[in-house]
């Protein structure tokens, strides 16, 4: 074969490669799957002391989405002076309750707004009755969105009550103990600045039944809601954060699949 024979084989052999890589490249691309943290929107349901509060920041972390706390949300909008908190502010003067609209506009303003909601969202302590999951479904379609998950964290009332009437709170920091299960070191007395800890005036076991008899009078239906529409998922919230967090990053990413 003379060189210049030899020397178009080889190019021709080299434009064939190229054209393989890139072909395979695009294939690659296209097949690559998406990642949970790509699109995320996810309900989670508890009652109190069930441990939303260890679970929401964690998924918020691990699939960089927004953790949207329906109760903080208000509070920093009346704080703002937001024309949404102006108005709820209003309305909670006058001893009412804030209208589900207001607080669906809370949300829309932070998906549309929050950077950190662009990936999705974990919602946590909205909706609590059917009318707000069916105006929360709304404006989700409106921004042709729809829900992936709705994880309810199941546990017994008798559980919980102990769990809870036992938190002790270092006011200043936030850091939590219990009396039982994560005592501090000397009693009633943080650890790190020796500061004394108090306990929740809402933590008494009265108290906590009527919390709970209101939180499954009103959650019930919402689980019933999401549970007809195929997204609803339990988990026994009474075991270790860990093995709850297992089950729920299971729930999660096989959704995505």
């Amino acid at each position: 074969m003379a060189v210049s024979d030899e020397l178009e084989y080889l190019k021709s052999l080299v434009t064939q490669l190229n054209d393989k890589i890139a072909t395979m490249e695009a294939k690659s691309k296209a097949a690559a799957p998406k990642t949970p943290a790509q699109q995320l929107r996810t309900i989670l349901v508890g009652p109190p002391g069930a441990g939303k509060g260890t679970q929401a920041p964690r998924i918020r972390d691990e699939f960089c989405v927004c953790h949207l706390a329906t109760g903080d949300m208000l509070r920093e909008q009346v704080a703002q002076k937001t024309p949404l908190g102006v108005e709820a502010k209003k309305v909670m003067d006058a001893g009412g309750l804030v209208p589900d609209e207001i607080m669906v506009g809370m949300i829309k303003h932070e998906l549309e707004n929050n950077q950190a909601c662009k990936n999705g969202f974990v919602l946590d302590g909205f909706p609590r009755t059917v009318p707000q999951a069916q105006k929360l479904d709304g404006m989700l379609e409106d921004r042709k969105e729809k829900l992936d998950s709705v994880v309810q964290l199941q546990i017994d009332d008798s559980l919980l009550i102990s769990r809870i009437t036992g938190r002790l709170i270092h006011a200043s920091s936030g850091r939590t103990y219990h009396k039982e299960f994560n005592p501090p070191k000397k009693p009633m007395v943080d650890d790190v600045t020796g500061e004394p800890l108090v306990q929740r005036s809402d933590d008494n076991v009265e108290t906590l039944r009527k919390r709970l008899g209101a939180f499954h009078s009103q959650t019930g239906p919402v689980v019933d809601y999401y549970r007809s529409k195929g997204l609803w998922h339990g988990i026994d919230a009474a075991q270790s954060p860990k093995v709850v967090w297992d089950h729920l990053r299971k729930v999660f990413v096989a959704k995505k699949k």
